[in-house]
């Protein structure tokens, strides 16, 4: 497929405050907001602008440190502390990566400050961290998705499960890292299923107060993104995640296992059709529910014999499908960005670029993801990997310990990601890659991109 994205047409890069009179680029500090696989797969695609001036990481990773980012040790959700720093150093764009921080209003506090961001709103941030909102926003606008019911106490839920064909989906309102969401075979995994979100506070009191149960929609998965700016918005090219833990899609869903892209099955007319029938009456709904979206809008699709049907909304750019979108990416990542958070995306001036050849990611995790896990444990290989052609290892949860070594600090640990001249080469050449790494408990998926092999075209 011809995957070049949607243009909006010719942005006007504005000078940023303090630019050199007379150069011919302007020059922009940008802050990075996270520590993840996707912000540093975000920090190496702008250290390759040559509008960056200097690149700060809050906190960021072993990894973006290697790019050359400044690290600053302060939280996603310290708002006062990320906004004083972005006046000292004289931040011009704040690229916040992490849900979360979205989700508590620091886009909305930052700009309070008049400091330009790229990334939603906390109102329009609903649309991934209330699956309630989600779904509601959906009915209005009719995007299509599976037939749902809300509920706020866990009696009537469980009635209504009684009544249910199976398999159903039950769902906790709020964020829970990609672990809420639970498919159940019967009414007895349905029932555990709202005692686990409602009563035992599984995933967070919070997240727990509102479920959705809705049916189970069967297909082929799709992970598609757009950057908006109101009602402007320019298409990504799709990827496939691997949400579960094991292969084969089994265990427990996780934050995400490996991701390739393109997806086969996303012909240009699927993406037409996406864009139509999705995002554009989303971000319609969105603005004239007075929370109009500037940043990364990720729908989850389910590719159902009745066409496309939404499973979630993310606000902000996918992890691992960063890593790989980045790896194609080949226009210049930062000016983009900019355009969106000045508002200027109806202006992009040109067709983004991607490489044509295939991206594939392959998530390394600790012993014990997405359960319990023990972190501290050395990890060998990394340059070795990436001495492969086309190879980078992208940082997840890493660090450099006291003696400069570095070791796991999270459960998702790296992001192997390899280009190949088709799925299958790029598939072999992150496996290989694969190999060459090891820590103690390392365990990955061993079938990431397989599926789409068997897609004809």
């Amino acid at each position: 497929m011809d995957d070049r994205s949607g243009r909006a047409q010719g942005a006007s890069l504005t000078k940023p405050e303090g630019a050199a009179e007379g150069t011919s680029a302007p020059r922009w500090n940008v802050l990075v907001i996270g520590k993840g696989g996707r912000e540093h797969a975000l920090a190496w695609k702008l250290k390759q602008s040559p509008h960056l001036g200097r690149l700060f990481c809050a906190p960021g990773n072993a990894g973006t440190a290697d790019e050359g980012a400044i690290n600053v040790a302060i939280a996603p959700l310290d708002k006062d502390r990320l906004a004083r720093l972005c006046l000292k150093e004289q931040i011009d764009l704040v690229v916040i990566g992490p849900e979360e921080p979205l989700a508590a209003g620091l886009a909305d506090h930052l700009r309070s400050k008049g400091i330009r961001v790229f990334g939603p709103s906390a109102a329009a941030a609903q649309i991934e961290a209330s699956k309630v909102f989600a779904k509601e926003l959906m009915r209005h606008a009719y995007v299509p998705t599976a037939e749902f019911q809300v509920f706020d106490h866990p009696e009537p839920a469980r009635v209504y499960i009684e009544t249910r064909d199976y398999p159903v989906v039950v769902k906790a309102d709020g964020l829970a890292a990609g672990k809420g969401v639970i498919v159940c075979r019967d009414a007895a995994e349905a029932v555990r299923a709202v005692r686990r979100i409602m009563t035992e506070e599984e995933f967070g009191a919070a997240a727990g107060r509102r479920i959705v149960v809705e049916k189970k929609l069967e297909g082929e998965e799709l992970s598609v993104l757009a950057i908006v700016s109101g009602r402007t918005l320019v298409m990504l090219p799709a990827c496939q995640d691997h949400k579960a833990a094991f292969d084969g899609d089994q265990g427990p869903n996780t934050g995400g296992m490996g991701a390739y892209c393109p997806a086969p099955r996303a012909t240009p007319e699927l993406m037409r059709d996406i864009e139509r029938q999705i995002f554009i009456p989303t971000i319609h709904a969105l603005k004239r529910g007075h929370r109009s979206f500037q940043g990364v809008l990720y729908a989850g699709l389910m590719l159902t014999s009745q066409g496309p049907r939404v499973l979630e909304f993310n606000c902000r750019f996918g992890d691992p499908e960063t890593q790989p979108l980045m790896m194609r990416l080949q226009s210049d990542l930062l000016p983009l960005l900019y355009a969106a958070a000045e508002g200027e995306l109806s202006q992009w001036p040109e067709t983004i670029r991607f490489d044509p050849r295939p991206a594939v990611c392959v998530v390394l995790c600790s012993g014990g993801y997405p359960g319990k896990y023990e972190t501290g444990k050395v990890i060998h290989g990394v340059a070795e990997a990436e001495a492969l052609p086309d190879v980078k290892v992208f940082h997840a949860g890493t660090r450099r310990d006291e003696q400069g070594r570095l070791v796991t600090d999270g459960g998702r640990v790296l992001g192997v990601t390899a280009l190949g001249q088709d799925l299958r080469e790029a598939r072999e050449r992150a496996y290989e890659a694969v190999r060459r790494i090891h820590f103690p408990g390392m365990h990955y998926r061993t079938d990431i991109g397989l599926k789409a092999l068997s897609v004809p075209g």
